[in-house]
């Protein structure tokens, strides 16, 4: 399994499309509180300044362009930021037919916009905290041309309100997160140590493949560099420099995030999920997970279970 996958499939990561947003004011800025968790917007009409919270300079935002918020803080979007500002809570609870309407009601838009959000079942800081506050992917990018069909479909389905939207639709959101992504990585060395800048480098991608494909194998960095080509030092460098994190270390704490998540659906005993990661017994893992996570696998058991 490629680490981007096993990564989402870990975090259960799932999408909801909130509202679509139509705007038919000049001027206009709307407020919005920090979302609960990742925030994404597709623009279909019209443009806008988006301004977040931390963020120093606003961003221009055209027809075509998604956006990304990594971080739960305040945004705001309007056409002018000196116009008289209406709180979002205001606007979405008059949504009709889950339109939300701000301005002139027989008017047409100027503005429209499909908003929605992510969930994760696990705490997500391994992906979000690669990744910059607002992630903005132009519609005119050579590397957005993949998003923009997941685009043009997404607006598809709301515009014509079809059988099983709403499950398409948030379908496709998770496959714009992915592209997102993808574009993100193709944008160069801006990304932080992590594993995921390590997708990117052909090295250190491929280690990473190969420890997620099989994280309970007990590899040593000789024969991971076998796998990857490289000599034994040129691995651990890279790697390191990379990702930030030597590779054992590495494929170490992936599988005590794996043994969290387990023990917290609480179906396995603590030796099966021990055994599954690799460990020849319960005491060898518990020893490793103590390690890694501050505690006992078994206090975390309990309180699963309690």
């Amino acid at each position: 399994m490629d680490p981007l996958t096993d990564v989402l499939d870990h975090l259960a990561t799932r999408s909801h499309v909130s509202s679509r947003l139509e705007v038919a004011a000049d001027p206009w800025r709307i407020l919005f509180e920090a979302p609960d968790g990742v925030k994404f917007n597709v623009v279909l009409t019209g443009s806008c300044l988006l301004t977040v919270e931390g963020v120093p300079e606003p961003v221009r935002v055209q027809p075509g362009d998604c956006f990304l918020l990594t971080r739960s803080t305040a945004f705001v979007l309007a056409s002018d930021l000196t116009a008289p500002a209406v709180l979002a809570s205001s606007v979405f609870s008059h949504q009709v037919a889950g339109v939300a309407r701000h301005g002139t009601a027989d008017v047409d838009a100027s503005f429209v916009a499909v908003g929605g959000g992510f969930s994760f079942s696990a705490p997500a800081a391994r992906l979000l905290d690669a990744l910059p506050p607002v992630l903005h992917v132009p519609a005119g990018a050579p590397e957005a041309a993949s998003i923009a069909e997941v685009l043009a479909t997404v607006a598809r389905e709301v515009r014509e309100d079809l059988p099983g939207s709403t499950a398409v639709v948030e379908h496709l959101a998770v496959v714009m997160l992915v592209r997102m992504l993808r574009w993100h990585l193709a944008q160069g060395p801006g990304t932080p140590p992590g594993w995921l800048r390590g997708l990117a480098d052909p090295v250190v991608g491929r280690a990473l493949t190969a420890l997620h494909g099989d994280p309970a194998r007990r590899w040593t960095v000789a024969e991971l560099a076998r796998t990857c080509a490289v000599s034994r030092s040129t691995l651990s460098e890279r790697f390191r420099t990379v990702v930030g994190s030597g590779p054992i270390e590495y494929l170490v704490g992936w599988r005590m995030e794996i043994a969290t998540q387990d023990l917290l659906r609480g179906d396995e005993s603590v030796a099966a999920i021990g055994r599954r990661l690799g460990y020849a017994s319960e005491s060898a893992f518990s020893t490793a997970y103590k390690r890694v996570r501050g505690g006992a696998p078994s206090h975390v058991r309990r309180g699963a279970i309690g």
